[in-house]
């Protein structure tokens, strides 16, 4: 009996290809055999027979067979944590020989949430377009977390951290969230003074921020809410239009807001408060190495908003 990853290989009929390695860490980058076999230009049945063949090898089933998910093993997650950088070493050492990893020049294909890239980040993407034009950006919005795995995605700007360990991430900033409504509704419902008068009021919630976490910036006091609310949507955007339309109160991110306070068709309330800051990352596989293009996108991100005052 001899161990690969610990895992006991049992009569073993054949060694294990390198080939057949990267096979299986492209399955699992692409999330599915169908997907990978196109992306390789493979013929179908010939993804499924090396597969079946490394995992008679190993001694384990390595993927979950299901058409509606696809799913690892505890032993396929383990496979591939093992070998995921090292095929990737091997590829990116392939790319830079081809030149392809260092060039400042060709696609780049991005995620990024809706809202804040067309209000706050707009001027970026722009700038970003300007600065390098011979990078092709296939900017992706979606207000969903689209997997960074199943759409081939470079990189992708996200908020708050992600759960998958098949990711890399880098925090680039956060963004404040104030409490604001209208000055009409304020002048019917009267002004506040203190947090316990929110009880009082109608308050409009984002299923992103159930419970607020407030800080009081002057003293430093921290107070956590529970906030029963009158209504509570899924989407950042259409919460600030109730706003405005003098419906409540909201908890609402900075890159939302901003423009609206400036132009005083919102007001802060209480701006002594402020609530939980959202985090932003740069999200890339961790079985896939930054090019040249994507890390140069990743540079501008954090510039951008190391820039951008309403980030801390």
């Amino acid at each position: 009996m001899k161990y690969i990853l610990d895992l006991p290989i049992i009569n073993c009929k054949y060694e294990i290809m390198y080939d057949d390695i990267v096979l299986f860490v492209h399955i699992v980058q692409q999330q599915g055999l169908a997907s990978a076999a196109k992306k390789l230009n493979l013929p179908p049945a010939t993804v499924t027979r090396r597969l079946q063949r490394l995992e008679a090898c190993i001694g384990h089933q390595l993927i979950h067979r299901s058409a509606r998910q696809f799913r690892l093993t505890h032993e396929g997650e383990s496979f591939y944590q093992a070998y995921a950088s090292l095929v990737e070493q091997l590829e990116q050492t392939h790319q830079q020989l081809t030149g392809e990893l260092t060039m400042l020049a060709g696609p780049l294909k991005v995620l990024a949430p809706t809202n804040i890239s067309t209000g706050l980040l707009q001027p970026m993407w722009s700038g970003f377009i300007k600065t390098y034009p011979d990078i092709k950006l296939e900017l992706i919005l979606s207000n969903s977390v689209d997997s960074m795995l199943s759409s081939g995605a470079d990189i992708a700007l996200r908020i708050g951290p992600q759960e998958s360990s098949m990711l890399y991430q880098k925090r680039l900033g956060s963004l404040q969230t104030v409490l604001v409504a209208t000055a009409e509704y304020l002048a019917l419902q009267g002004e506040l003074e203190s947090l316990e008068e929110l009880e009082r009021h109608r308050l409009i919630g984002t299923n992103t921020l159930v419970s607020w976490a407030m800080l009081n910036t002057v003293t430093g006091k921290k107070q956590e809410l529970r906030p029963r609310f009158s209504a509570l949507v899924n989407d950042v955007n259409m919460v600030t239009q109730l706003v405005c339309d003098d419906l409540g109160i909201s908890l609402l991110p900075m890159s939302e807001v901003s423009h609206l306070i400036k132009s005083k068709a919102l007001v802060r309330v209480l701006q002594s408060w402020q609530g939980p800051n959202r985090d932003l990352y740069a999200v890339w596989s961790s079985g896939k190495l930054l090019s040249a293009r994507a890390n140069c996108l990743k540079v501008y991100m954090q510039e951008y908003l190391e820039n951008t005052m309403i980030l801390d």
